[in-house]
């Protein structure tokens, strides 16, 4: 793992709360990371807002994400993909970040759960080649090991070890790794749940945030 020192955090951080920054920070220190850069899509393209839930306005999160983040030292913010506009592909955003970096390979921090859903996101096989991944598990760790999770069109490309929590990119020479963090019951859909029902989201996310989120009312109900 020489020579990885920059993260990538993407998601629709709709909000973003306690469980990413802790996530992030965990990761950052695991793997020595210089800085993680988080990056809020602008359209996830598996997501679909609704009256009911919605998801917010991509200027909206993007500000949130900045505030959560002011005072760390190695938290950044990038707006790739909210300034490109439209529906957020992950490969998209790497290419560029990784030629921004001189072809160094980023860290790509994603959960448990969105990576068994690799496979159906565009062009999967390159983001093996694109970026190193950092693939985050809270406990109890999730049945199987990444062999099991890993999408069929990079099977073949991939050397696990033999206790299958890491590997490497044969051609690539990038490597992916299972990082188990802390478990904290936050999630994003259960504060949105909270603020249409006038309950409290406070120690769930940043203060900075919640007073932003309930002045724009974006997840108040009607």
């Amino acid at each position: 793992m020489r020579g990885a020192r920059v993260g990538i955090f993407g998601g629709t951080f709709n909000p973003i709360h306690f469980g990413h920054l802790r996530a992030a920070e965990e990761v950052t220190e695991a793997l020595d990371l210089q800085r993680m850069i988080f990056v809020p899509s602008a359209q996830p393209p598996h997501k679909r807002s609704s009256d009911e839930d919605p998801i917010a306005p991509a200027a909206e999160r993007l500000a949130w994400v900045r505030a959560a983040l002011r005072d760390h030292a190695r938290f950044e913010v990038d707006a790739i993909e909210v300034e490109r506009g439209g529906s957020s592909y992950s490969v998209d955003t790497l290419r560029v970040l990784r030629s921004r970096a001189g072809g160094e390979p980023p860290v790509f921090t994603i959960g448990h759960d969105a990576f068994v859903e690799v496979g159906t996101w565009r062009e999967p096989a390159a983001l093996f080649e694109l970026a190193h991944f950092a693939v985050i598990a809270r406990p109890p760790t999730p049945a199987g090991t990444l062999e099991d999770w890993i999408p069929k069109c990079v099977r073949d490309h991939l050397d696990l070890a033999p206790d299958g929590l890491s590997g490497r990119h044969r051609r690539a020479g990038t490597w992916i790794r299972l990082l188990e963090i802390r478990a904290l019951d936050v999630s994003a859909s259960d504060i949105r749940a909270r603020l249409r029902d006038g309950r409290s989201v406070r120690y769930l996310l940043p203060k900075v945030v919640i007073d932003a989120v309930q002045q724009s009312g974006v997840y108040a109900r009607g």
